[in-house]
């Protein structure tokens, strides 16, 4: 909100005038405060002084009222006008504003040089803005310097307090998939009382993983969002968003490295308020505890859906070495009362490097109809002589090829 700087009353009705009065230094002042029910306070500050010099001045700042929340993200701007109503010229006018958080001042002036002189009728105008990053109390703290004709320097200045409250509650969790993926859930709830226009809210993952977002529906043009077209938040409501983080090769390969506390990234949030206002906000990076394998990992880079009864079928698995050792491995495979291994049991593998792996081919069959478990592995460290046993490794569907799937 700009109002004229030759603007010296309003017609505010006598009932709406809220009279504040302080003396300081000689100078008796009087303070009226108008405000409307949207987002304008305006303070007019009259300054008589006893001395020669700016005998009636105009001192405007336009910030949110009082009953309008500003919100963590947002954009906080205000106008500052100070008018020099007296007859005579003032000199080294100096307008300085602050924003005083629960941590730190900042300078919000977009110039700390003074002017030189200010003219009867005349202002110093100035425009502030500043992204709120900090929840809790600000206060804003407007100051004026200046020098009077008779060489006395005055000063004086004005508070405004307001608060800066939480606008949305961000909840994460991680699901770890059989394979190296990570898939991230987000529950963004809007904690105001207003709807929220969600912009965008995206992923932006660490340099080890690539990502895939899984909020659009893909048709033949493009894709659509799983939020609809026009993506509002109501007050209280919680949104979803779903996002698949994968390890980029020269890290999944190197099995030691994703280990313990692994960083995965940061959400980015932006938002528009009922006004327009653009708000955003950008999440700490978040972390996960990545599962441990112990110092043989065994997963399966590939396996059919569906195979056929007592038909021999090919799967592949993949051995890592997770520990700081080499290994010299020994597979053995043990039948189940579903599942067969073809192939020689208790066969060398070699010696395996540290976060070293090797892809290891495998032929078997199921006697079983229905979803049936694959589990008998088991693989022995000549140097230790320690076994490690897999089972449950993954699940197959068996039917018989005689019969129709139907039936």
């Amino acid at each position: 909100f700009i109002f004229p700087s030759n603007l010296t009353s309003l017609p505010v009705p006598a009932s709406e005038n809220i009279p504040i009065t302080w003396v300081k230094k000689s100078i008796l002042s009087k303070c009226t405060v108008y405000g409307d029910i949207y987002h304008t306070l305006i303070i007019f500050t009259e300054k008589k002084s006893v001395v020669s010099g700016l005998q009636w001045a105009l001192f405007m700042c336009v910030v949110p009222c009082l009953c309008v929340n500003i919100f963590l993200g947002e954009t906080f701007s205000s106008y500052i006008s100070v008018h020099n109503d007296s007859s005579q010229v003032v000199k080294d006018i100096l307008v300085k504003a602050d924003l005083q958080t629960s941590s730190q001042r900042l300078n919000l002036s977009a110039s700390n040089n003074a002017v030189t002189e200010l003219k009867p009728e005349s202002c110093v105008d100035d425009v502030i803005h500043h992204e709120v990053k900090e929840i809790g109390t600000h206060i804003l703290v407007c100051a004026v310097s200046y020098t009077t004709q008779a060489g006395e320097k005055l000063y004086f200045r004005k508070f405004f307090k307001f608060q800066v409250l939480k606008p949305l509650d961000v909840k994460t969790k991680f699901y770890n998939a059989e394979t190296d993926e990570v898939f991230l859930e987000a529950q963004i709830q809007n904690i105001t009382t207003s709807s929220m226009f969600m912009e965008k809210v995206s992923l932006e993952p660490s340099m080890m993983y690539n990502i895939a977002e899984l909020n659009t529906v893909e048709t033949e043009d493009e894709g659509t969002s799983t939020f609809g077209k026009m993506s509002y938040l109501q007050p209280m409501d919680t949104r979803q968003y779903l996002y698949c983080l994968k390890p980029k090769p020269e890290f999944a390969e190197k099995a030691g490295i994703i280990k313990g506390v692994t960083v995965i990234g940061k959400l980015d949030i932006v938002w528009k308020t009922n006004l327009g206002e653009r708000g955003r906000l950008q999440t700490s990076q978040l972390q996960r505890m990545a599962p441990g394998y112990g110092d043989v990992r065994l997963s399966l880079e590939m396996i059919p859906d569906t195979v056929n009864l007592e038909e021999p079928f090919d799967i592949t698995c993949k051995i890592t070495n997770c520990s700081e050792r080499t290994m010299d491995l020994v597979l053995e495979m043990c039948n189940t009362c579903s599942i067969h291994w073809c192939g020689v049991s208790g066969r060398q593998l070699g010696k395996v490097s540290p976060s070293a792996s090797l892809a290891l081919p495998l032929k078997l069959l199921s006697s079983v109809q229905g979803l049936q478990s694959i589990s008998g592995l088991r693989l022995t460290d000549s140097f230790l002589k320690r076994t490690y046993e897999y089972d449950d490794i993954a699940q197959v569907c068996v039917v018989c090829p005689y019969m129709s799937r139907e039936s």
